[in-house]
């Protein structure tokens, strides 16, 4: 019957497996690791700062409530200048956390204008004209305050010095 004939053959095209299911699994897997990455390194600060390439941990600094004392009154002295006198007028205020150590400021009240008078009325004009001058000059008279008072308490316990006003005529 068929034998007479000759019979064609054709040739199918074997089906390929679909790749899409797997392509689209491999995305959700990624985007899942990367979210999740980033929740893990947002709820701790200090692994994003060592993701980030820092080598110190990120801790938050405890600190308590800040009390201040003013000196009144302002402090006026003369300053050093080649060609005229010049005068400089300066606020301070006392920065420290612990009541006592301004309670031994205040006590010692008449000591520190002392020290400050010195240490002001011992500048150059030209050396406190500019902003590293003027932190200078913040910086050796908070160190002198707070020898007066490791001298009456134990510690130094000022924090911070401020001029509040400061003025060179």
């Amino acid at each position: 019957m068929l034998d007479d004939e000759e019979v064609e053959t054709v040739d199918v095209p074997v089906p390929r497996k679909r790749r899409t299911p797997w392509l689209i699994g491999l995305v959700v897997v990624l985007l899942a690791a990367g979210a999740g990455g980033y929740l893990l390194l947002a709820r701790h600060p200090a692994a994003t700062s060592v993701a980030a390439g820092r080598t110190r941990a990120v801790t938050p600094k405890v600190v308590g409530v800040e009390h201040y004392l003013p000196l009144e009154p302002a402090f006026v002295v003369n300053v050093r200048d080649k060609d005229s006198m010049r005068y400089l007028q300066v606020g301070i205020t006392l920065m420290s956390h612990d009541t006592d150590s301004l309670n031994a400021a205040r006590q010692a009240d008449p000591v520190i204008r002392d020290a400050l008078l010195t240490l002001l009325g011992s500048q150059e004009y030209a050396d406190i004209s500019g902003s590293a001058g003027h932190q200078k000059l913040q910086a050796q008279a908070l160190a002198v305050v707070r020898k007066i008072v490791q001298a009456r308490q134990g510690r130094p316990g000022i924090d911070a010095l401020y001029f509040t006003s400061f003025v060179v005529q």
